[in-house]
C-alpha cells in the first residue's frame, strides 16, 4: 500500500508540473450577422494541433506556455482570421470572433465559371490587384506586376513591351472606357502617375495575344481593369518616401449609390536624385479620381468615372561621371567621360477624362450599354541645357592625387540641346456594347464612332562642337547636329465595331468557341479592316487531370496613331496605312497539387507575322518611328508560368519566356566599292550610291523589342509564428537587347544594351489589428482595421543598368559609347492604414 500510494503521489505531481506548462484559449467565433458558427475550424499555425466549434459557435484548446503562437480560424466561404498569442503559464485567455464573408463565397457560382472561361483564354495572366499593393517596385501599381510576366528594362516606366510589341501596341480599359498616357515622355524619369488605381480596382484581366474581337486594334496585348463597386463604408491612406494616397469608397442613398474615390501624390525626387546626371531634380505628379453608379432602377445603371492628372518635371542638371569600360587593341581601361551642364528643362503634362455610362437590363439574359466619354491631354516641353564634355581615362589609383579624374584627354567639346515642344489632344468616343445569353451562346456585340483632334508643334535641335569644330562638319557653313521641326493639325474619326459568339458544348469534353471579328474605318486614310478571329478551348472529361487546351488565330491590326505617323524630320505622313498581323497561340493550363497546396501551371507557344510594320527606335522610353510602312516583321516564342504557394496562403510566381523578333526593312542594303587607294568602302542604302559598287541586302535583323530569355519572379513570405511579419521579392532578369544609333539604318544593330537584372525587397509588419483596437473604447485606432509599416529596398544587388548609350567622338573621330545607367540600391519607407 505504501509503494501504491507513493505512485499515486508521483504521478499527481508530474500530471500537476505538466499542467503548469499549459495556457487555454477558449472563445466564441459567429458570422456578419452576429450568429454562431459550427464546425469552424481553429489550427495553430504551422502546427497539427486543433480544434472546432461546437453548435454554440464556441470552443477551448490547450496551448503551449511562455511561447508565441498563432490561432487560425476559417470555415468555408468566409475569410481567415489571425489571433496571436504569448500567455503564461496556467492563463486563460478569451476571445470573440467574427469571420466576414469572402468576395468569393459571395459569387461562389460566377467565379467559378468566369474562371473556367478565363482559363481558356489564350494569353490569359492571372493577376490579383492585391498584389500590386505589397508588391515591392519603385513603379507601384499594377504594372509592376505585369513585367513579372512580360519582363522590363526600365524601372521607371509604367509601360511595357509584350512578345516583341512596342509601347504603343498596348489596349488599356477602365471600366469599358480605353484610356491613354502622355506621348512626348522621353524619359522615364518624366513620368507621373499610371492612370490605374491599385486602392480602386477590384478585377484585373490581362492578355498578352489571342485576345478576342470585343477588344480594340492593337497587335500586343489588352488590361482591362474594372474599379470596385463598394458595399460599406471603407477607405485607406498611406504615406511613403515616393508616393502618399487616399482612398474612400461607400455607399448612400439607401444603397442605390455608391462612390469609390482616390487621391495620389508621388515625387521621385530621392530616387532620381542618386542618379549618375547630378542636379537639382523637381518631379511631381498627382490625380484625382472618382467613380459614382447610380441605381435608377431594377434595370437601369448609370456611371460616371472621372480623371484629373498633372504631372511636372523639372531639371537643373550640374554635373555627370560616366564610366565605361573599354577593351580593344588601343585601350584596355576605364574610359569616363565628365560633363558640366548649364541650363534647365521644364515639362508639363496634364490629362482630364470623364466618361458616363447608361447600362439597361431589360431581361436577365439581355444586357444594353451605351458610353460616352472625353479625353484630353495638353503636354509642353521645354530645354535648354549647355554642356561642357571632357573624355578620356580615368584615374581609378587611391594613391594617386588625381583619383577620380580624367587623366588622359581623348575628347572635348560642347553640345547644346534646345527644345520647344508642345502637343494638344482631343479624342471624343460614343459607343454601344450588348449582350445576350442564349444558353449554349453568349452573343456579344460593340460599335464606336471616335473623333480625334491633334495640334502638335515641334522645335528641337541639337549642336555639337568637337574640339572646335561643328559636327558635322562643314567648313563653308555652320549646320545643327539635329534638327526636328513641324506643326500638324489632324481631325480625324474612326469607326470600328464587333460581333462574337461565345458557343459552349457538352459531350466527351467541356469545349467553349469563341469567334467574332472587328471592323475598322478611318477618314484619314480611308482605309477599311476587317479582323476575324477565333479562340478554342478543350477541357477532356475522361481525363483525371485538370487540364484545358487552348488555340487562338486571328488578324490583328492597328490603325496609326499619331506617333506613328511623324517621321524623324517632324513631317507628319497622313497616308500612312495600318500595321497588320495575323497570329496563332497554342497552350494548356494545368491546376494540380504541389507540397499539398493548389497550384496552376500555364503555357502557351505563339507565332506573330507583321506586314506593313512601321520600323521604330527606342531611346530610353522615346519611340521615334520612321513614318513609313516600310518593314515586315516576325515574333516567335514561347511562355511558361508557375503559381504556387510554397508556404500556406502565400502565393508565389515564377514566369520564364523565350522569343525571338526580327524585321526586314525595305531598301535595306550596303553599297560596297573600292576608292582610289583601293581599300574597300561601305556605304549605306542612305548614301549616294557609287557606280560599279556590289550591293548586298542586309536581311532581317533584330527588332529593338527583340530579347530571347525573360524570367519573372514574385514570391512572399512570412514567419511560421507569425503571419503578420511578412516578406516579398520581386526579381527580374532579361537577356539583351540591340540598341539602334537613331536616324541610322548603316547602324542598325550596331550596339547591344546588356541584360537586365533587378531584384527588390519588402518587409511588412502589422502594427495594429484594429479588432483588439475596437476593444478598447478610448483607443483613437478603434475604427481602424489594420496599419502596416513596410521598408522596401529596391535594387538590392545595386546593379547598374543600362537603358541608352552616349556617343563620344574622339580627337581622331574614333566613336566611343558611354552607357547611361538607371537606379542604383535606394532604401523606402511606407505607412498604409485601412479603416
Amino acid at each position: 500500500m505504501r509503494i501504491i500510494f507513493s505512485i499515486i503521489i508521483s504521478l499527481l505531481t508530474v500530471s500537476q508540473s505538466f499542467a503548469q506548462q499549459k495556457a487555454k484559449v477558449s472563445g466564441k467565433v459567429v458570422d456578419e450577422n452576429d450568429q454562431p458558427l459550427q464546425s469552424v475550424s481553429i489550427q495553430m499555425l504551422n502546427k497539427q494541433k486543433g480544434t472546432i466549434t461546437d453548435k454554440n459557435g464556441e470552443f477551448k484548446i490547450d496551448v503551449p506556455a511562455k511561447k508565441p503562437f498563432a490561432l487560425v480560424f476559417s470555415f468555408a466561404g468566409y475569410q481567415s482570421a489571425q489571433k496571436n498569442f504569448l500567455l503564461n503559464i496556467g492563463q486563460q485567455e478569451s476571445v470573440f470572433i467574427k469571420l466576414e464573408p469572402s468576395s468569393g463565397a459571395q459569387l461562389q457560382e460566377v467565379t467559378v465559371k468566369d474562371d473556367r472561361a478565363k482559363r481558356g483564354e489564350s494569353g490569359t495572366v492571372s493577376i490579383d490587384a492585391q498584389k500590386s499593393l505589397v508588391n515591392p517596385s519603385p513603379l507601384g501599381g499594377i504594372e509592376s506586376l505585369i513585367k513579372v510576366f512580360v519582363g522590363s528594362n526600365n524601372e521607371l516606366t509604367s509601360q511595357y513591351s509584350v512578345r516583341g510589341g512596342s509601347y504603343d501596341e498596348n489596349l488599356i480599359y477602365v471600366n469599358d472606357f480605353e484610356v491613354f498616357r502622355p506621348y512626348l515622355v522621353s524619359s522615364g524619369q518624366q513620368e507621373g502617375l499610371s492612370f490605374i488605381n491599385p486602392e480602386m480596382t477590384g478585377n484585373v484581366k490581362f492578355y498578352n495575344g489571342g485576345y478576342q474581337a470585343k477588344y480594340g486594334d492593337k497587335m500586343s496585348s489588352v488590361l482591362d481593369i474594372t474599379y470596385k463597386k463598394p458595399k460599406d463604408f471603407s477607405g485607406s491612406a498611406y504615406v511613403g518616401l515616393l508616393e502618399q494616397g487616399l482612398h474612400l469608397e461607400g455607399v448612400g442613398a439607401k444603397g442605390k449609390v455608391t462612390y469609390n474615390f482616390g487621391v495620389r501624390n508621388r515625387s521621385t525626387r530621392n530616387l532620381l536624385s542618386s542618379q549618375e546626371t547630378k542636379g537639382n531634380y523637381i518631379p511631381s505628379s498627382s490625380d484625382l479620381q472618382g467613380l459614382i453608379t447610380y441605381q435608377a432602377s431594377e434595370k437601369w445603371l448609370l456611371e460616371v468615372l472621372a480623371n484629373v492628372s498633372a504631372t511636372k518635371f523639372t531639371l537643373y542638371p550640374e554635373s555627370s561621371k560616366l564610366t565605361s569600360s573599354v577593351f580593344s587593341n588601343v585601350f584596355s581601361a576605364n574610359l569616363g567621360l565628365d560633363i558640366y551642364f548649364q541650363g534647365q528643362e521644364k515639362d508639363k503634362y496634364a490629362t482630364n477624362f470623364v466618361g458616363l455610362s447608361a447600362t439597361f437590363q431589360p431581361r436577365k439574359n439581355l444586357k444594353l450599354k451605351w458610353m460616352l466619354s472625353r479625353f484630353n491631354d495638353t503636354e509642353e516641353e521645354n530645354k535648354d541645357i549647355t554642356a561642357a564634355y571632357l573624355f578620356g581615362e580615368r584615374d581609378f589609383d587611391k594613391s594617386q592625387a588625381s583619383y577620380g579624374l580624367i587623366v588622359n584627354p581623348l575628347g572635348a567639346g560642347v553640345f547644346l540641346n534646345y527644345g520647344r515642344n508642345s502637343l494638344n489632344i482631343d479624342v471624343w468616343n460614343a459607343s454601344h456594347k450588348g449582350s445576350l445569353d442564349k444558353g449554349k451562346h453568349f452573343l456579344q456585340w460593340g460599335n464606336t464612332i471616335e473623333q480625334q483632334v491633334i495640334s502638335d508643334k515641334l522645335n528641337e535641335w541639337q549642336y555639337s562642337d568637337s574640339a572646335g569644330y561643328s559636327l558635322p562638319y562643314n567648313p563653308s557653313s555652320l549646320q545643327l547636329y539635329s534638327v526636328l521641326k513641324g506643326k500638324s493639325d489632324l481631325n480625324v474619326t474612326r469607326f470600328s465595331g464587333y460581333i462574337q459568339d461565345n458557343i459552349q458544348f457538352k459531350d466527351s469534353s467541356d469545349v467553349i468557341l469563341q469567334v467574332g471579328a472587328r471592323y475598322n474605318y478611318n477618314t484619314l486614310n480611308n482605309e477599311f479592316l476587317v479582323s476575324p478571329r477565333m479562340g478554342i478551348s478543350l477541357k477532356p472529361k475522361k481525363w483525371q487531370k485538370d487540364i484545358i487546351l487552348k488555340a487562338s488565330a486571328g488578324i490583328y491590326d492597328q490603325p496609326p496613331f499619331y506617333r506613328e505617323m511623324r517621321r524623324y524630320d517632324g513631317t507628319v505622313n497622313t497616308s500612312l496605312k495600318a500595321q497588320k498581323s495575323w497570329q496563332v497561340s497554342a497552350g494548356l493550363d494545368y491546376n494540380f497539387k504541389l507540397f499539398q497546396r493548389p497550384a496552376r501551371l500555364t503555357t502557351e507557344a505563339y507565332y506573330k507575322n507583321m506586314t506593313d510594320v512601321v520600323p521604330y527606335d527606342v531611346d530610353n522610353v522615346r519611340i521615334r518611328y520612321f513614318g513609313e510602312n516600310s518593314a515586315k516583321a516576325y515574333a516567335v516564342g514561347v511562355e511558361t508560368r508557375l503559381y504556387g504557394e510554397l508556404v500556406k496562403d502565400a502565393e508565389s510566381w515564377v514566369s520564364i519566356g523565350l522569343m525571338n523578333t526580327k524585321e526586314k526593312i525595305d531598301n535595306f542594303f550596303y553599297e560596297q566599292y573600292k576608292n582610289a587607294a583601293g581599300e574597300i568602302i561601305t556605304a549605306s542604302s542612305t548614301d549616294q550610291v557609287i557606280a560599279d559598287s556590289i550591293r548586298t541586302n542586309v536581311g532581317y535583323v533584330r527588332r529593338p523589342t527583340d530579347r530571347l530569355i525573360t524570367f519573372g519572379l514574385f514570391f512572399q513570405d512570412y514567419m511560421s509564428t507569425n503571419k503578420n511579419l511578412k516578406f516579398y521579392m520581386n526579381a527580374l532578369y532579361g537577356s539583351n537587347l540591340p540598341y539602334n544609333i537613331p536616324n541610322s539604318v548603316k547602324y542598325r544593330n550596331a550596339l547591344t544594351i546588356e541584360p537586365y537584372i533587378r531584384v527588390d525587397m519588402g518587409f511588412s509588419a502589422l502594427l495594429l489589428d484594429g479588432e483588439k483596437a475596437a476593444k478598447r473604447s478610448h483607443s483613437p485606432f478603434k475604427n481602424f482595421t489594420s496599419i502596416w509599416a513596410s521598408v522596401e529596398v529596391f535594387n538590392i544587388i545595386d546593379r547598374a543598368n543600362t537603358i541608352s548609350y552616349l556617343l563620344i567622338k574622339d580627337f581622331q573621330n574614333n566613336i566611343f559609347t558611354i552607357p547611361n545607367r538607371l537606379t542604383p540600391r535606394l532604401i523606402n519607407l511606407k505607412l498604409i492604414a485601412r479603416f
